[in-house]
């Protein structure tokens, strides 16, 4: 049985670990995708470990305020990456008790008591051997994938939604901040005419891949896209030059 300080200790080690693979993966992108990684912004990084009935692991922006009674606060750095871990559960914070997991993870129910507005990243690890590094390297790896994929793809709609930017940056915005629904409704708005969106837009939980995908197909997919050349008017094939006739055979003279 581990005690509460071999568990930190865990999870501590565990947090660095998804740092390090999140940051060699980064390594493998260009510099200008790289510079929009929600996880290499700038400013202060909290990291906070829930124990609800699941172990919850999310990263925000926002301040969580000071420490107080019994809650721990681990500073943790990697590679110019600096973050602060704090660990709560029901004795720090009462909330997390009325949580009801018994169907699954409650992830906007764990957003909620602790009262964050912006989400680097949330996941649910398993104590034990899902805290190994070797765990933790691929969740780093395909969290900075899935980050670099987001990000090239809203530089890619954002170019080809002229006139529409500003809608298409609050969507970034809507989706770092786990604001899945209004996702939803700000790709529909980019795009009003497209079912699809609408119909993701309309749901309870939209997912928010599938309602960028959509976006993104809408204006043209991945590939290199221009809009279609402009008809150009024909010009009328030249007419066929008239033929000169055969000159006439000349009569021949006599012989004298």
């Amino acid at each position: 049985m581990s005690t509460p300080e071999q568990m930190r200790e865990a999870v501590a080690r565990y947090v660095e670990e998804i740092h390090r693979a999140y940051l060699a993966q980064a390594l493998t992108f260009p510099a200008a995708v790289r510079g929009q990684l929600p996880l290499l912004a700038p400013g202060p990084l909290t990291v906070a470990a829930v124990g609800a009935r699941n172990l919850h692991v999310l990263a925000t922006r926002d301040s969580l305020g000071p420490v107080h009674g019994p809650e721990v606060e681990v500073s943790g750095s990697v590679e110019g990456l600096s973050w602060t871990l704090r660990f709560f559960d029901p004795v720090v914070l009462p909330g997390l008790a009325l949580i009801d997991e018994s169907d699954g993870p409650a992830f906007g129910e764990v957003r909620h008591a602790l009262g964050v507005t912006t989400v680097v990243y949330h996941f649910v690890a398993s104590p034990g051997a899902g805290l190994s590094a070797h765990n933790a390297a691929h969740v780093g790896t395909g969290l900075a994938g899935g980050h670099s994929a987001a990000a090239r793809d809203f530089e890619t709609i954002r170019s080809r939604a002229r006139g529409r930017e500003d809608l298409v940056d609050e969507m970034a915005g809507a989706a770092a901040a786990g604001l899945i629904r209004a996702h939803a409704m700000l790709a529909a708005a980019v795009m009003p005419h497209s079912a699809g969106l609408s119909a993701l837009a309309s749901q309870a939980r939209p997912d928010p891949d599938a309602v960028r995908r959509e976006l993104l197909a809408a204006v043209g997919g991945r590939t290199q896209w221009e809009p279609p050349p402009s008809a150009q008017p024909t010009r009328p094939a030249p007419s066929a030059q008239p033929t000169r006739p055969a000159p006439s055979a000349q009569p021949t003279r006599p012989t004298p």
